[in-house]
This record gives structure tokens, C-alpha cells and sequence, in this order.
């Protein structure tokens, strides 16, 4: 109770005078100190527009929505097509590589060239394209679109320069890969089947060339009809007609067999001796029934027929199972000998492809490993052992294991934070992957020198925490944390527990990191918060647990103006001000009623657990529900180890934790942080009879903010429909803690008088207010709100914008946030049809005619929070310990703290808070709050240097806290009264001058949209403000002067998964979920532009292709060898003639014009080497000149001397020679 009354007195009056730095309180205390004027404010801003770039770099994680895939045996390199219309292509660890077909088409099918560099990929709009590889970013050479046709397989030969197409109609067509021209040589479907048959044969679903002759072309259809056709004589061979359809084929090496897979789960293996009839038909997985017929079976839907020189050959399918066992997983069955190996898989297979030691198809295959494409993962499975193990997966394949629901961001942490992360994660690490190395290879990289420790953490779904290596643009994997673990797993069926336990109780909403001190803090959806500490030694713990009520309570009051029923919000000068409703602050009756519905749905374990090496909690803070509804999403937080406090806040007010003693400090209402210093007159108003709140706002789905007509709203993995619809009224809380128990007797308000203490409020009667009580059944929270899954379109006009803008921040923190920049439209507009039906509940307040007035009904949401180093008055000399705090109402608050200095007082004696002194106003819900020094440098937070507090204590040397302070005075002289506040809002930039609190840069950063992620970032040694609007425009500012330096239009806004992951970093980097299972990251700095290709992979390699095996005497005697043809007489256009114009367009490539645009670019450069150019030609044609006149010398003489002697011997016979 002391501590408690201490804390309540810093409100009130100036702090004790042992504390260092205490605040004055007084008004009138004091001479304000001499602040410089803006015009003595001189920063040398080194930062230009030439220092700014926006390129992405790299995209980690699985392709999403894969639909092909593709493999080089002889280049190792591995590409996956997508839906979308991106191909991934993997080598060794560090070469990773993304590409973007620029129409967005899926991807049917990708073919290497192998050992060329160059990939071809064929599209779902009918067009293919070839890919250089030779270059660090791949571009398109050359592209044909189909006109008339539309494209269903592709096959290439090795070392041939002509692909093969099968079409929907059933014909074949050949392209030159070289120049992209279409042959006129042209398989017909007609000429491919006998003319007796009367039905369309399909589709083209094969083509494959034969391992033995390859002027035999083998095609086959979908409806179950196999041709292969003789290219020279333009005939049919045989003609095989089977009565299921057909899904693949596959060639035995020597030619003289091949496999097909059908519809029916069969496989049919033919012999080319007799095509009447198969050589073989069997049912992998089919069983023969009691009455003697075969289960029916889902279908095959690919087979590889792979031979081994010292085994029996390896059939590997996919697909086959029998239908009656429902629910069963994917299978890929391995068949080697009799031998029959089924691999479940967790998600559907897409594509797999076996691969094989030497590209060429008439030698033994000898498999070593099978590539299984899945729907969300990539699995490797090793077949040189029986046992069939996989190899561990080096690319980070496994971001989307659990769905992200946040990212963090951190560039140029401390050196040894990874190292250590590293060590303690590869102890969790799976154990059973193959021992051999990775098959993918390919490429080359190496560590870049402009590189330095980076991490990326994400959040997820089902509580976990991932950090990740994010240095020299690579990722991967150092540790894991599972929230989770800190609560009692909830049993099924106990009554409110099990009525309030969600799908995603644990899910991650937001992140704090100090890698300094090692602190992290975790939000949950639940309505918690969990602190983490970090030791390198396992230990026996208590997690420490606080229960925190934010809730005020407004009554129900009625307007004495007529305008109070308008539900949309107008100009201030548009009505007569009205009269207004001073919120009494009190704590709500304790009730066994009232704490029933209170209990928070996870519970904390409360005994002793064991932890292993690595962040193990220390504390858990949960909101307590009031009155069976459920506490509203936490929309901030902030964490200080220098301090040792926590900071959150949500739309009903602030609170602040000792976690050091494990007490709350503070707990109040949003309307009360502002004390004396309110910008707004507040006027009571009569209260009328009870009725029933019915605001809408608060847990709302978006739904409710748009009309069907006009918005689309789509999500895979949750409804934002059903989210809890109420609104909890104001009120201010101190929260429970294990050193005060009866603190709900006291009022926390700093302009309020204290109540009596130990006296809780009277219960209320059957008429006073109460809030809408959550109905049976009806979840108290969302589900966990991906940011992989959710998709939404959101319009960027200037008359949707608002609206838009609202429901943007409801799903990015949950609750509906109210801002004060909405005032300022002259088109007044309505939030919803409910509204209307709520208007009469609503309260407003007014001030001066300065500022328009404000419904109420929405609350005053705190957006951001930043301890630091500030001044909490105009009137302060020195900094102190300050809390800054930013609300949806564009206003930024200065609370400052008298926190004990010595270590012993700081565990003991309680930090006061003092009333906020300083209130800065801007345009829009306050997003960011960041401090300068007058030079223009970046002022960090404090933090306490780490240490181990599980490791072993020297009794002659204590371990003591090491605090490290970024101060202004530190760090400048000449300005050591001053410093520069930086305030970003959803609209405009402002930089205020602390003490004095004067404005001294403005910029209104977007007019027709709005911001949604600001970071203060350090770049090229300097520091900027990068802003991310809405309307997908990156922009940065100089700082301090808020000049422009950048602005680009980058990224439309199309679903909230950007919105809630878009974050930037120093350095000049920043990155966003770009998919469900993919991240995309991007820099900004012109220098990071310039390094990008010396940091990015070599996907190709010089590789000389490796020589035919030598198949002996007897087997090429007896026709083993493979018969080769040209290929380029039969199907060049000298025999075969051009294709017709309007069959397939010629598109030229982007990788030509690039060239171009680079030549174009150094054009003195040019001139430069042509002038050396020329001159060095002048001297060779010098040079050549002479040597011209030595040989004419040279010749002349030898015709003299030759003439000489014809007529020394012209009359001599033959016998006097």
C-alpha cells in the first residue's frame, strides 16, 4: 500500500528529492531555460536524393502456390514455377534466385537447357520464354505467344536446339530455341491417329524422344492414345489405343520399353516388339475384393522408370491409393524389386522428378535422390539407402509452418548475438536426415564485404518465435521459442475456460527486442504480454504473473443540441459548440459476479518448470476481461532495460510495469494522461435514464466498414466476421499485484481528488450502466489474424480513403482507432448503418473554436509508446527519464519518471511518475516517436548492458546492473539544453525542439492516403525518416529538415498481409510478407544498389558436359547405340518451310533492351574507349602498312630472281641439268 500511494503522489506533486533528475510539476516552478531558436538550429544534412534507390533484393522462404518443377543434372540447380508467376531457382546455400513473368500468369511447365544457362518456362496465357542464366538477376531473351492454340506440355531434348510443344488440339509443334521462331514442321493430331478414328484423341499429356532412335517421337494423349511417330518418314510407327486415360509416361534407358500411368491407379509397362496389348499391367495399390474384383484406385498421376547397373530398376509414382481409405495423407511410392516403400507426405504433391547422374536418357540412370514438390514444402528423399531417410533442407523453407502474424527487423546488431543464438538452437534441432550432402549445388557465393549482423524475427500463429540470420541477404534458422509453453495446456470441457479458449489462443501480435540487453517481449492476441530474459544455462523458474485491468467507464448521457443524432462528423464551425461529459474515473465493484467473467482464458503455470538454455519468461501480464466481455487488443508497447519498465497500452488507456519488482505502476485511461494539460475542454453533461451500450467499433470485422458493393474481402485462414462486437466504456484501473492488494479504492487520476481509502465503489442497481455481456458460444477473440492469409482490396481515392484508412488500423491492431486528422474533411461522411442506431449513446466534447469537436464514441487508442532520455517540461534544465506517448488523435504526451539510481533503491523504492507536461499535436494517429540531438544524430535509448543471471555468482565480486545512457548533453555540447523530437503521424512529419517545444519542421507527407509504417533509420551514416504509405508509395525525409529525398511507387496496397509485416531497418533495407509462405526483402540505399550483384549467387558455372559412356563392341553391333539424326535439315526452314504468322507471335526479350539502356548510360565511358579504340587501330593499320611494303619488296625481288633464272635456263636441254 505505500508503494502504491508513492507512486499516486509523483502524480500529483513533484517527485522525492533522493531520486536523480525528478521532474517539476509545478506550472510556475522555475525560469523556462534559454531553448535555441530555429535559426540556431544549423545541421549539415549529408543524405541527397543520389543517396536513394528502391530495389528488391532477395525473397526467402517457399514459393507459394507452386506448380512446377525442373532440375539441370549437370548444373545442379533446381527451378520452381509458380501461380503466380514467379520462378524460384535454387543451388547450393546462398544461391537463390526470383523471378517475375511480367503478365503474372501461372507457370505449367519450366525446362532447363542443361549445361547452357538458359531455362525455358511456358505459361498459363500460352506464351513461352527463355531465361538467361548467365547473369546474376536472369532476363528474358526472347518469348512466342501462342495465338491460336493453347500450350499443354513441353518436352526438350539434351543438346538439341528444338523444342517440342504439345497443344490442347492434339497437335505437336517444334520451336528453335536459338531465335524463338516456330518450324513449319507440324505433328497434326489427324496425321498422328488413323483415319478411321472417328473421336478426338485430346489433349497432348506426353512427349518424349526414344532413348534409341531419336527421329522417333513418342506422343502421347490424354483419352488413352499412344503414337509414336517417325520425324523423317512424317508417319506413325504404332499406334497404341488403351481404355484409361493417360497422366505420364517414362522410357526404360535402352529404348525398347516404356511405362504410363493411368486414371484408374494402374501401371501399364509395353514392350515396342508387340504394342497390341501391355506387356505388363499391374495395381500398385489395389487390392483384389472377396467377389474377385479389383478396388477402384485415384489415379496415377506421374511414374519414373529409373535403371541401376547392380539393382533392379526403381518405379517411383505418385498417387495410386484406393478410395475406400478415406482421409489418408499423399503418398510417393518407391517400387525397387519387390520391394514396395510408401512415403506419406503432409501436404498434396504438386510435382517430383528423380534425379539421376547423368543427363543423358539411353545410358543407366542411376538415381540417387527424388525431388517431391509439395503444396507448402520441399522435400529431398535419399535412394541410395534402404531406409529412404531425407536430407536436411538448407533454404528456409519453413517460415509459414505456422502462419506469420508478425516480422521484426534488426540491421547491425551486436556481433555475438547470432554466434550465441546459433549454438543454444542447434541443440533442438531433428535428428534422422541423411548424412550425405545436399543435392542441389549449382552456383557459386561468396560473403560480400559490405555485410554486417542482421535478424529477422517472426511471430506466428501457434505462439512460436523465430530468429533468424538475415546477414549477407541469406536466412536461415538460430532459434526457436514457443510461448506456449509459458501456460497450462486448457482442458476440453471446463466450463468458461473451454468457452473461451480460441483457436489460436497463443498467436503473436507484436514484438520488442533489445539485443543489447536481450530483453524480448511478446504480445499476444489474448490480451497478453510475455517477458523474456536470456541466459545460456538451463534453470528451475516461477514465471511471475500480473493481471492489469484497463477499462474506463463512460455513463450514458443525452446532448442538449439537436445535432447530436447526426452520425457523421462535420467541420467545427459547421454547428454551435455542445456541452460535454466529464468521465468520473473509478474503479469497477469487485463482485464475485464481475471477477468470474474476469478470469483471463490462458492460466499461467503456477509451479516450479524447468527451462532450457535460451529466453526463458520471466513475467506474463494479462488484461482482465470486465463484466464477462472480453479485453481489448494491445496496440503498443515499449520495453527499456536501463529502466527495467514495460509500457503498453491499448483504446482504453496506458499501462506500466515494473518488471524489476514485478509490480504495475501505472494504469489509466487515455483521457487522463493528459491531467492538466489537456488540450481539450471537457463539460459535463446530465446523465438520462440507462441504456444499453451498443457500440460497434471496437472488436469489429471490416466488413462492417464497407458495403459489399465496394469492398472484397477474402481470407484462407480465418473470418474477420466474427469478431467480438462491443465496446467497453472508459475507465481507469490499477491492476492487482503481489505487493497491493486493495488498490481498487484509489483514484489514479492526477486531477482527480483520492477516494477514501479501502472504500470500493457501491454496486450499481438493476438501472446503472452496465456493458453488453458476450452471448453463449460467441468467441471472446478473433482468431489469430495471419498476415499470411488475409487478403483484402482497399481503395486508395481521396473519398474512400478515410474509411479505408480506419479499417486498415483495426486490422493492424485490433480495435478501431479514432484520429484527429478526420476533422479536418470538408465531405462529411457516416462509419456505418449502426452507427445510427448507436448515435444516441454517444457523447461528444468540444474545445475551442479553434478545433472541431469530437464524438466520443470511438476511443482515444494509444498508437505508440518510446522511453527515453527527454524533457518532461517546458521548465526542466536537465533530461530525465521520460515516457513518450502517441495516440489516434495525433497527440504526442511527455510523461516523465523519477526512477532511483542506486541498485539496492531501485529494487526497493517505487518509480514516480509526474504529470504530463509537454502535449504536441499533429495531423493523424501518431505512429512513430524518435529522438535527435542538435547535430543532427540519433539518440538511442538507454539499455543495461547483458548478463547471465542463472550463471554462477563470484561472492567477492557481485554482479551489478551496467547502465549505458544515450543523453543529449553527452553527445553534443554546444546544444546541451536541447534536443530534437522527431513525431510521425499517419499524415504529416513534425520536428519539435525539447525543452521549448516549439515546431520547427513540418511536412504533410500524404494528402490522399495515409502512413502506415515510419521508422527513424540510419543510412550512409546519417539518419532519415522512411515512410511506407497505403497508396504503396516509399518515401524518405532528411532529417531534421523533413526534406523530400525519395518517393516511389512501389507497392500497391492489396491486402493487409503488407500492411501488418511492411518494417524498415538501418542500413537502408526493409522487407514485407509478399505471400503466405514467402518474404520479400528490398532496399532503399543507392549503395546497397550498387553492391547488390557483387552479393547475390552465380547460378552458372562453366561445366564441361560429361562424355557418353562407351557401351562396347557387342552392344553397338547388335543396335544398342542410339541412332542420332539432324535435326536442323529436318526441321529448318529451308525443308520444313515458315509456320504461319498468325499461329505464334515472336516477343522480343527485356535482356536486350537493358543492355542497351546500360551502354546508353556511360556514353562518355564509350567515347572514352572508342578514342583509345581508334588510336590503337591506327597504330595496327600503321603496323600493317608496313609489313604490306616489306612483302611487296620481298615479292618484287623474288619475281627478279625468278626471272633471272628462266632466262639462265631457258636454252639449256634436259640432259645438261
Amino acid at each position: 500500500m505505500r508503494k502504491f500511494r508513492k507512486v499516486l503522489d509523483g502524480l500529483t506533486t513533484s517527485s522525492p528529492a533522493s531520486t536523480l533528475g525528478s521532474p517539476s510539476c509545478g506550472s510556475g516552478a522555475g525560469t523556462p531555460t534559454a531553448a535555441p531558436t530555429p535559426k540556431e538550429i544549423d545541421v549539415q544534412e549529408t543524405l541527397q536524393s543520389e543517396n536513394f534507390q528502391l530495389c528488391k533484393t532477395v525473397r526467402h522462404g517457399f514459393p507459394n502456390q507452386p506448380t512446377a518443377l525442373a532440375f539441370d543434372p549437370v548444373q545442379k540447380l533446381l527451378a520452381i514455377g509458380s501461380r503466380s508467376g514467379g520462378v524460384r531457382i535454387l543451388g547450393r546455400p546462398g544461391v537463390d534466385c526470383y523471378c517475375q513473368h511480367d503478365s503474372g500468369a501461372a507457370v505449367l511447365q519450366l525446362q532447363f537447357l542443361i549445361n547452357e544457362g538458359a531455362l525455358v518456362t511456358a505459361c498459363a496465357d500460352d506464351t513461352l520464354h527463355l531465361w538467361n542464366l548467365r547473369q546474376r538477376r536472369p532476363a528474358i531473351l526472347h518469348s512466342l505467344k501462342f495465338n491460336r492454340e493453347r500450350i499443354t506440355f513441353c518436352h526438350l531434348p539434351f543438346q538439341s536446339k528444338w523444342l517440342y510443344v504439345g497443344t490442347e488440339r492434339g497437335n505437336t509443334h517444334i520451336v528453335n530455341i536459338e531465335s524463338f521462331i516456330l518450324s513449319g514442321y507440324v505433328i497434326m493430331w489427324n496425321k498422328a491417329i488413323e483415319l478411321a478414328t472417328k473421336t478426338h484423341p485430346g489433349p497432348v499429356v506426353h512427349l518424349s524422344d526414344s532413348p534409341k532412335d531419336e527421329g522417333k517421337l513418342l506422343i502421347g494423349f490424354e483419352s488413352g492414345t499412344i503414337v509414336q511417330w517417325d520425324l523423317r518418314g512424317k508417319k506413325a510407327d504404332f499406334r497404341i489405343y488403351y481404355d484409361e486415360a493417360i497422366h505420364s509416361a517414362s522410357w526404360h534407358h535402352e529404348g525398347k520399353q516404356f511405362m504410363c500411368s493411368h486414371s484408374d491407379g494402374s501401371l501399364t509397362l509395353w514392350n515396342l516388339r508387340n504394342t497390341t496389348k501391355p506387356f505388363q499391367v499391374t495395381f500398385p495399390h489395389g487390392k483384389i475384393q472377396k467377389d474377385g474384383r479389383k478396388e477402384s484406385c485415384k489415379p496415377i498421376l506421374k511414374v519414373e522408370y529409373k535403371t541401376t547397373r547392380n539393382s533392379e530398376p526403381f518405379v517411383i509414382f505418385s498417387g495410386g491409393l484406393s478410395y475406400d481409405k478415406a482421409g489418408r495423407r499423399p503418398t510417393l511410392t518407391i517400387m525397387h524389386g519387390k520391394a514396395i516403400t510408401v512415403l506419406e507426405m503432409d501436404y498434396p504433391i504438386v510435382e517430383f522428378m528423380a534425379l539421376c547422374e547423368t543427363p543423358y536418357i539411353n545410358e543407366v540412370q542411376e538415381p540417387y535422390a527424388v525431388v517431391v514438390l509439395l503444396e507448402k514444402d520441399l522435400i529431398v528423399v535419399d535412394l541410395t539407402q534402404n531406409s529412404f531417410p531425407i536430407f536436411e533442407n538448407p533454404y528456409p523453407m519453413d517460415i509459414h509452418e505456422s502462419p506469420v502474424t508478425c516480422t521484426a527487423y534488426f540491421a547491425d546488431c551486436p556481433p555475438d548475438i547470432i554466434p550465441i543464438l546459433y549454438s543454444i538452437g542447434a541443440k533442438h534441432k531433428k535428428t534422422g536426415y541423411s548424412h550425405k550432402e545436399w543435392p542441389i549445388s549449382g552456383g557459386t557465393w561468396t560473403l560480400g564485404s559490405h555485410t554486417y549482423p542482421e535478424i529477422i524475427i517472426t511471430g506466428h500463429a501457434d505462439g512460436t518465435i523465430k530468429f533468424w540470420d538475415a546477414s549477407a541477404i541469406t536466412l536461415q534458422m538460430l532459434y526457436k521459442l514457443k510461448t506456449s509453453k509459458v501456460f497450462e495446456k486448457p482442458k476440453p470441457g471446463e466450463g468458461r475456460a473451454a468457452e473461451l479458449v480460441e483457436e489460436d489462443p497463443f498467436a503473436v501480435q507484436m514484438v520488442s527486442w533489445c539485443p543489447q540487453s536481450r530483453m524480448f517481449c511478446v504480445v499476444g492476441i489474448s490480451a497478453h504480454i510475455i517477458l523474456y530474459h536470456f541466459s545460456k544455462y538451463e534453470a528451475n523458474t516461477q514465471i511471475e504473473s500480473l493481471e492489469v485491468r484497463l477499462q474506463c467507464e463512460s455513463e450514458d448521457v443525452i446532448s442538449p443540441s439537436e445535432n447530436e443524432n447526426d452520425p457523421c462528423f462535420s467541420e467545427s464551425g459547421s454547428h454551435s459548440p455542445q456541452a460535454h461529459h466529464q468521465q468520473s474515473v473509478s474503479p469497477v465493484s469487485g463482485t464475485t459476479e464481475g471477477n468470474k467473467h474476469s478470469i483471463p482464458c490462458l492460466k499461467v503455470k503456477d509451479r516450479m518448470v524447468r527451462v532450457p538454455p535460451g529466453y526463458q519468461a520471466e513475467l506474463v501480464i494479462q488484461l482482465q476481461g470486465i463484466d464477462g466481455e472480453p479485453p481489448q487488443q494491445i496496440t503498443s508497447l515499449d520495453i527499456n532495460s536501463a529502466y527495467g519498465l514495460l509500457a503498453f497500452g491499448n483504446c482504453n488507456g496506458l499501462a506500466v510495469v515494473d518488471y524489476l519488482q514485478k509490480t504495475v505502476l501505472l494504469c489509466m485511461s487515455t483521457l487522463d494522461l493528459y491531467g492538466a494539460a489537456d488540450p481539450y475542454q471537457r463539460l459535463t453533461r446530465s446523465p438520462r435514464r440507462h441504456r444499453q451500450s451498443t457500440s460497434e467499433f471496437c472488436m469489429r470485422g471490416l466488413s462492417n466498414f464497407y458495403s459489399d458493393s465496394k469492398k472484397r474481402i477474402r481470407t484462407s485462414y480465418q473470418s474477420l466476421t466474427e469478431l467480438s462486437d462491443n465496446q467497453q466504456s472508459f475507465d481507469m484501473e490499477r491492476s492487482k499485484s503481489p505487493t497491493s492488494d486493495h488498490v481498487n479504492g484509489h483514484c489514479t487520476s492526477p486531477t482527480s481528488q483520492p477516494c477514501s481509502a479501502g472504500k470500493p465503489r457501491a454496486q450499481m442497481g438493476a438501472e446503472g450502466p452496465r456493458l453488453t455481456r458476450r452471448g453463449p458460444g460467441r468467441p471472446p477473440f478473433r482468431k489469430a489474424q495471419s498476415a499470411a492469409c488475409m487478403e483484402i482490396s482497399l481503395p486508395v481515392s481521396h473519398t474512400e480513403g478515410y474509411a479505408s484508412r480506419r479499417a486498415m488500423l483495426q486490422q493492424l491492431h485490433g480495435v478501431t482507432m479514432y484520429s484527429h486528422d478526420e476533422h479536418h474533411t470538408g465531405a462529411p461522411y457516416c462509419w456505418s448503418e449502426k452507427a445510427a442506431e448507436s448515435r444516441e449513446n454517444s457523447f461528444s466534447r468540444s474545445r475551442s473554436s479553434s478545433v472541431s469537436s469530437i464524438d466520443r464514441d470511438t476511443k482515444e487508442a494509444v498508437t505508440t509508446l518510446q522511453f527515453g532520455e527527454s524533457y518532461g517540461r517546458k521548465s526542466d534544465a536537465l533530461t530525465t527519464p521520460c515516457l513518450w506517448v502517441g495516440t489516434s488523435l495525433g497527440i504526442a504526451l511527455v510523461i516523465p519518471m523519477s526512477i532511483p539510481t542506486d541498485q539496492e533503491e531501485r529494487m526497493e523504492e517505487p518509480v514516480t511518475f509526474g504529470p504530463s507536461g509537454a502535449v504536441l499535436m499533429l495531423k493523424g494517429s501518431v505512429l512513430r516517436l524518435s529522438f535527435l540531438d542538435c547535430s543532427g544524430t540519433l539518440i538511442q535509448s538507454p539499455y543495461e548492458v547483458w548478463r547471465d543471471i542463472n550463471a554462477a555468482e563470484d561472492p567477492d565480486r557481485p554482479r551489478k546492473r551496467k547502465l549505458v545512457h544515450f543523453s543529449p548533453s553527452s553527445s553534443q555540447e554546444t546544444y546541451a539544453d536541447g534536443h530534437l523530437a522527431v513525431v510521425c503521424s499517419e499524415r504529416q512529419a513534425k520536428v519539435f525542439l525539447m525543452p521549448s517545444q516549439s515546431c520547427l519542421f513540418v511536412h504533410n507527407i500524404t494528402e490522399s492516403s495515409f502512413v502506415l509504417r515510419a521508422d527513424v533509420v540510419s543510412v550512409c551514416n546519417s539518419v532519415c525518416l522512411a515512410c511506407f504509405c497505403a497508396n504503396g508509395h516509399v518515401m524518405t525525409l532528411s532529417l531534421p529538415s523533413l526534406r523530400p529525398l525519395m518517393d516511389v511507387n512501389y507497392l500497391p496496397l492489396t491486402d493487409m498481409r503488407i500492411a501488418r509485416t511492411f518494417c524498415f531497418t538501418n542500413g537502408g533495407q526493409a522487407l514485407y510478407l509478399s505471400s503466405p509462405t514467402e518474404i520479400q526483402r528490398i532496399t532503399y540505399s543507392q549503395e546497397m544498389c550498387d553492391n547488390l550483384q557483387d552479393m547475390l549467387g552465380e547460378l552458372f558455372i562453366p561445366i564441361e558436359t560429361p562424355e557418353v559412356q562407351n557401351r562396347g563392341f557387342l552392344k553397338g553391333f547388335f543396335g544398342g547405340n542410339a541412332t542420332t539424326f539432324d535435326r536442323e535439315e529436318l526441321f529448318g526452314e529451308a525443308s520444313a518451310g515458315k509456320a504461319s504468322r498468325s499461329l505464334a507471335q515472336h516477343i522480343p526479350g527485356q535482356a536486350g533492351m537493358e543492355g542497351m539502356k546500360v551502354a546508353a548510360g556511360g556514353v562518355v565511358g564509350e567515347l572514352a574507349r572508342a578514342r583509345i579504340a581508334l588510336d590503337e587501330r591506327g597504330q595496327r593499320l600503321g603496323e600493317l602498312e608496313e609489313r604490306t611494303a616489306l612483302m611487296m619488296t620481298s615479292a618484287e625481288s623474288f619475281s627478279k630472281h625468278a626471272h633471272e633464272l628462266m632466262l639462265k635456263c631457258k636454252d639449256k636441254k634436259w640432259y645438261q641439268f
